[in-house]
């Protein structure tokens, strides 16, 4: 089977009604992303934060995959697929997607504050359940989400480099491409492997390394790209 990798955004789970970060109504228009999603910021304010993963946490319980999700996961019967996410939520996995690699954690599982990377400390934890201001992880840290802040290091971005390196067939999906090191997946690619870029709006920095662009939303974008490749062979 060919080697299908898909780096999705945002764009993709947006469909599902997740809210996006850097939109024209992104959350970041209405929060401080420094105040937030930083480890200074996490200890300075722990209980704004909280508030603010909590309030994500729980949106997530209440949505469903979408169908760009679902298409995704299909075509697992025709290529060896595997879903590189921005994503913190786990839309692919509830999808039927069974390789999906978290480039910025996830909100389904918790850590310390401390040590955020020790397996020791990294526990799942239900998205109805708040994660409160006492608790802690195994290494007598408090809890935080397992979600990469900003200035972290991202740990899945080797494996994530390997694997568009070694794909056939590569697509990036709803992604402002604005976030590095992400953003550099683009430049990853074999020289002959097919690249695809799947996005409503202009992606200049895909279209200029020969990206063919799908313009369109994640569903219908993946409608066509499924289209195409089953029709090609691709």
């Amino acid at each position: 089977m060919e080697h299908l990798v898909v780096l999705t955004g945002a764009g993709m789970s947006a469909e599902s009604g997740i809210a996006t970060f850097r939109d024209e109504n992104g959350l970041w228009r209405n929060f401080n992303p420094m105040e937030l999603a930083s480890v200074s910021g996490f200890r300075r304010n722990r209980e704004a934060a909280l508030e603010f993963y909590n309030a994500r946490r729980a949106q997530l319980a209440t949505v469903e995959p979408n169908h760009g999700h679902k298409v995704l996961a299909a075509l697992e019967n025709n290529y060896r697929v595997d879903i590189i996410t921005q994503n913190v939520d786990d839309l692919h996995e509830r999808a039927g997607s069974t390789s999906v690699l978290h480039l910025h954690g996830q909100l389904a599982l918790v850590t310390g504050i401390n040590n955020p990377n020790d397996p020791r400390c990294i526990r799942p934890k239900p998205l109805t359940e708040p994660i409160g201001m006492d608790e802690k992880a195994a290494d007598g840290s408090r809890l935080r989400p397992y979600v990469v802040f900003f200035g972290e290091p991202v740990p899945n971005i080797r494996r994530a480099t390997e694997l568009v390196e070694s794909a056939d067939i590569f697509v990036v999906i709803g992604t402002s491409l604005l976030v590095t090191p992400a953003a550099d997946l683009l430049h990853a690619p074999h020289w002959n492997a097919a690249r695809y870029v799947i996005d409503p709006g202009d992606v200049p920095s895909a279209v200029n390394l020969g990206y063919k662009h799908i313009r369109a939303g994640a569903s219908a974008g993946l409608d066509a790209l499924a289209e195409i490749l089953l029709a090609t062979g691709d």
